[in-house]
């Protein structure tokens, strides 16, 4: 730092010197003020930056967009279902339930999701667990606030007259207290009584 000055001044003088005198020591006061302008201009940069930087960790810590959060459901959406139908129900539904019910899921849950602030959702969690043996349950979405269940994905094994076994998808919303069924689709399982649901490991395709 003081090699610096000291280079400035001799530099100030040999200027002087060499101009006979036409430049005086004041003419040349540019030389600080434009490194402390640099110097301010610099500073100010970073505090910008880092201010931007904490802005954007705050923002990406407390909201999570509505195609994030519609994609992470669904990948567990349909984890728990393929839990739910186990070894033996999964290979001989699971294409018809890809093609027709799972749509159909999304697009509740969108539905769900739009009713809340982005920032809002953060709090929505999707339960682990499905219901195993004849329980309906296949995924429930709930506020980790409170506790409360906000939408419930259900399946139940129906048996109409000479019609064989049927797999009714369906879903209760905190609307009417879980009350109303809202159809997502039925999937025709065979004349012979459908295996129990199961919950064990995750089986994935």
């Amino acid at each position: 730092m003081k090699n610096t000055k000291w280079l400035k001044k001799s530099l100030v003088v040999l200027i002087s010197v060499l101009t006979f005198g036409m430049v005086s020591p004041a003419d040349l006061t540019w030389f600080g003020e434009d490194d402390s302008a640099k110097a301010q201009k610099k500073d100010a940069i970073e505090d910008s930056q880092t201010f931007q930087y904490e802005a954007d960790r705050e923002n990406y810590q407390t909201e999570l967009p509505y195609d994030q959060f519609i994609e992470s459901m669904m990948i567990k959406a349909e984890e728990n279902a393929y839990m739910k139908f186990g070894e033996k129900i999964k290979p001989k539904i699971e294409l018809e339930f890809k093609s027709a019910i799972l749509p159909k899921i999304e697009n509740a849950i969108q539905e769900m999701a739009e009713q809340y602030p982005e920032e809002k959702l953060t709090a929505l969690s999707i339960t682990e667990e499905p219901a195993s043996g004849r329980g309906e349950k296949i995924f429930h979405i709930y506020n980790q606030t409170n506790g409360e269940d906000t939408i419930r994905f259900h399946v139940r094994q129906e048996n109409p007259p000479k019609e064989g076994y049927w797999f009714d998808f369906h879903y209760h919303t905190y609307h009417d207290n879980f009350v109303e069924h809202h159809e997502l689709g039925k999937i025709y399982w065979d004349k012979n009584t459908p295996p129990k649901w199961e919950n064990g490991e995750k089986i994935l395709s």
